[in-house]
């Protein structure tokens, strides 16, 4: 008796295995035509990019980490306006990194190098829009891309925005070197704007945070002059 029903439960299995591929091989039959459509397209876009990251993003950036490298020493010269456009030997400035390496690392960093670029030579609107225009992936370059808008919107007498900036520069994270560089320059701006409280909060937080740190030394007279 068990084994009868034993064997009943195998052809009851047997047939929902037959019956599960015949509908399997039935549904293929009716749907051939869209089934390998969709695998085309798969195989197509794998090798889309297999194409784009292997033989053509990676020679494109390999070439414009070569191509910046004279314009990154004009820069580091605070030559600014040949570091954006004409670095010289025959190298691409900036300017031409951005749009000659669409899409690669090398040209959203060289974007963060005109927006410094431009600020220095007080062509604040050119500041701001490469500042924005580059994609801020590492705490030095937000601390960076932020406080320099900051400074930017500062020249131009925004005050508002440029204190907005100098947060979102200090929030980003902590460097030893720019949080507090931000922290005493977001704090002058608030005792510009008569926020003598922010002002006093900020300067402490370098007193506290980064003694070591070259604003820390000028802090103790600005709080003491706040705070009475």
């Amino acid at each position: 008796m068990a084994k009868r029903r034993k064997d009943k439960v195998q052809d009851e299995t047997l047939v929902n295995v037959v019956e599960v591929k015949d509908s399997a091989q039935e549904y293929f039959e009716k749907n051939k035509t869209m089934i390998t459509t969709v695998i085309t397209a798969l195989v197509l876009i794998v090798g889309a990019f297999v194409v784009y990251k292997f033989f053509i993003k990676e020679p494109a950036e390999q070439q414009a980490k070569m191509a910046i490298y004279k314009a990154e020493q004009q820069f580091a010269r605070d030559s600014f306006a040949l570091a954006l456009e004409n670095p010289g030997g025959g190298f691409e400035g900036f300017l031409d990194i951005i749009d000659n390496y669409k899409g690669t690392q090398t040209s959203n960093l060289a974007k963060l190098y005109a927006g410094i670029s431009y600020l220095n030579l007080g062509r604040y609107d050119d500041a701001i829009s490469y500042y924005e225009a580059h994609s801020a992936n590492s705490l030095y370059s937000k601390i960076m891309k932020n406080g320099g808008l900051g400074d930017a919107y500062a020249e131009l007498g925004d005050k508002e925005k440029a204190a907005s900036y100098y947060d979102k520069a200090i929030s980003a994270g902590s460097d030893d070197l720019m949080t507090p560089y931000f922290l005493f320059k977001g704090g002058l701006l608030a005792k510009n704007m008569e926020n003598n409280a922010k002002a006093v909060e900020y300067f402490n937080r370098i007193k506290s945070d980064y003694p070591n740190s070259n604003e820390a030394n000028n802090v103790d007279i600005l709080i003491a002059k706040l705070s009475k």
